[in-house]
This record gives C-alpha cells, structure tokens and sequence, in this order.
C-alpha cells in the first residue's frame, strides 16, 4: 500500500521535475557519501562564507528552480538512508550549480523541548527555498555560504 502511494507521488510531479528525479537521487547519494568527510573538506565547495546571494531571482530561474525544489524534496523521501537537511541543501545547492543558478545555504542552531542544541541547514535561491524551509523557523544563522556563479 505504501508502494503504491510513493508511485502516485511520483506521477503527480511535472514532468520537468521527473526528469530531475534520477540526477536527485544521484546528488543525495554523492552529498551523503561526501558529509562523512570532516566539513572542512567540503566547506570551500559551498561556496563564500559570510555571504549572500540576492534575494530575487533571474525571471528565467523561477522554473528551474521550482522543479528542482520538487525533485528534491520528493527524492530525500525515498532514499534508503537518512537524506537529512545538510543532505537536502548541499544537493540542491549542486543541481542550481550545474544550471548557472546562484543560492544561499544557510547554518542555524536552536534548542529543542528538553534544552539541547539542535542543527539546521536550508537552501535559498533568491526568494525561493529550495530545501529546509519547513523547520528553519526559530533557528539562529551561525554560518552562511553564498554560491555566486559568475558568467563568462
């Protein structure tokens, strides 16, 4: 029953996002694989740190932007590890990368119900979230890494 469900998940996406579905997958794999490394090791791929990018977004991003948010969100349902937030964001961090699309990712600690520290990762891309936006309230920015793409 549950199968069948995660089918018609599947199939309610546009076809814009499914065909992002397998390079999803892909990129949750390779980040996952990737943050067992110490984070010193990826840090510099993340881009500026202590920067932005700017909150709005190229008219001709929006699209690309949203289906990759889709494929995202939709893929780190099904992997058979944990895809977490860090997983999530560094992902689509690496997808808008591949398409020339600039984004921010964005560190945050909090505290939960019993006091202790508790971490946050989430991804924007000028005024859109593409991962974590749905936790990231109440959560302090410590660190921040601004992915800007230069045309040549």
């Amino acid at each position: 029953m549950i199968t069948l469900r995660r089918i018609r998940l599947l199939l309610t996406v546009d076809k814009a996002a499914l065909a992002l579905i397998p390079e999803a997958l892909w990129r949750l794999f390779l980040v996952r694989i990737q943050l067992l490394f110490p984070f010193a090791r990826t840090a510099p791929q993340l881009g500026i740190q202590a920067q932005e990018t700017p909150m709005t977004s190229k008219e001709g991003d929006v699209a690309r932007i949203r289906h990759i948010t889709k494929a995202i969100r939709v893929m780190s349902r099904f992997t058979p590890w944990k895809s977490t937030c860090m997983v999530r964001a560094v992902a689509g961090l690496k997808m808008l990368e591949k398409r020339g699309i600039e984004s921010t990712l964005y560190m945050g600690v909090a505290k939960d119900k019993q006091g202790r520290m508790i971490a946050h990762a989430w991804l924007r891309s000028g005024s859109y979230y593409v991962s974590g936006d749905d936790a990231m309230k109440g959560f302090v920015v410590v660190e921040k890494f601004a992915k800007v793409l230069h045309a040549d």
